[in-house]
């Protein structure tokens, strides 16, 4: 009989990606475990209210669906709370930390059309009363927040990384764009949850497997699972990690970036000059500060990107950590 610990830790390790999107779910989890359904869900719901598992359900691909965009503000050190508690107020918020770098304060808007996140983005720099670094993605090279626990690499999935094209966001009829909001809070823990999604929507459970399978398919939803919170697993450092690359070069660095183990983004931004001369942009997590920045030292050495400006914005304060928000 498996313990309650073991049972977190295949929960949480397990099915952070090919969660099964079939009728009963939980009971396919469970029968995969060896244990009764009302224990996974019992667990699912333990391990939600720790922190440990924001949601369960899917992680849209990036400008899929929508719009997003990394943003930042210069705030002065004595007002960056009060700034950053103003910023967390849009719901159209959904991380939002501080880095230790002059742009100190470090968020994501995702709205459900660009004009929408136009709008969001002129209100917060009206709040703010400071300029604001707009730092839309133009290309992705590796997107993956999935965290192996204890060593095991089954958790993430990781290949070698592929560039990822990026492609018109998809127009989402009434239908799609009300699962896209039931889908925002993650599925129910209920032994039917696509049903229950279903009748929110007003439609078939088997239209929203159907549909659910199709966006998995097409890439729209880049994994669909058990989402944690990092922080709470204990990758409590991380760091941003940017390089002013040549445009002519910067593909190919970034592809060969993007293949190192530890790298959990990596991505092509514009520059802002002169404020921000830093095109290539890639997120590393780690446990310790010090282990981080030694995976940055070795990659920079074994990459051989001595030559290329950088910068390490460490994260200092988490503000606020949750999923996109498209409607």
């Amino acid at each position: 009989m498996i313990d309650s610990g073991a049972l977190d830790f295949r929960l949480l390790n397990e099915f952070q990606r090919d969660f099964p999107l079939c009728p009963a779910p939980f009971a396919e989890l469970a029968s995969r475990l060896g244990v009764a359904e009302a224990k996974v869900l019992q667990g699912l719901e333990a391990l939600r209210r720790e922190g440990k598992v924001a949601r369960v359900g899917a992680v849209f691909a990036p400008k899929r669906i929508g719009a997003s965009t990394l943003a930042a503000l210069a705030v002065q050190p004595a007002q960056l709370a009060a700034v950053a508690a103003a910023v967390n107020r849009f719901p159209e918020v959904n991380h939002n930390y501080e880095r230790e770098h002059r742009y100190n304060l470090w968020f994501v808007v995702t709205a459900g059309s660009e004009g929408r996140l136009q709008a969001t983005l002129g209100a917060i720099e009206q709040l703010a009363g400071l300029p604001l670094l707009r730092l839309p993605m133009l290309q992705e090279y590796h997107i993956d927040l999935g965290f192996a626990l204890g060593g095991a690499p089954a958790a993430t999935g990781r290949g070698v990384p592929v560039r990822q094209p990026l492609v018109p966001p998809k127009a989402l009829d009434e239908q799609e764009r009300r699962l896209v909001i039931a889908l925002q809070e993650g599925l129910p823990l209920f032994i039917r949850p696509f049903a229950v999604l279903a009748s929110r929507i007003g439609c078939d459970e088997g239209e929203v497997l159907e549909r659910i399978r199709r966006w998995c398919a097409e890439g729209i939803i880049k994994r669909f699972g058990v989402i944690v919170r990092h922080h709470e697993l204990g990758y409590t450092a991380n760091a941003m990690l940017v390089h002013d690359v040549p445009d002519s070069e910067v593909d190919e660095v970034g592809e060969r970036l993007a293949c190192v183990d530890g790298v959990n983004l990596c991505y092509r931004r514009p520059r802002v000059l002169p404020q921000w001369p830093y095109n290539l942009f890639c997120m590393i997590h780690g446990q310790a500060r010090s282990e981080v920045a030694a995976r940055i030292a070795g990659l920079r050495q074994r990459l051989g990107l001595g030559n290329y400006a950088h910068e390490i914005l460490f994260s200092l304060t988490r503000f606020k950590q949750s999923g996109a928000r498209y409607a």
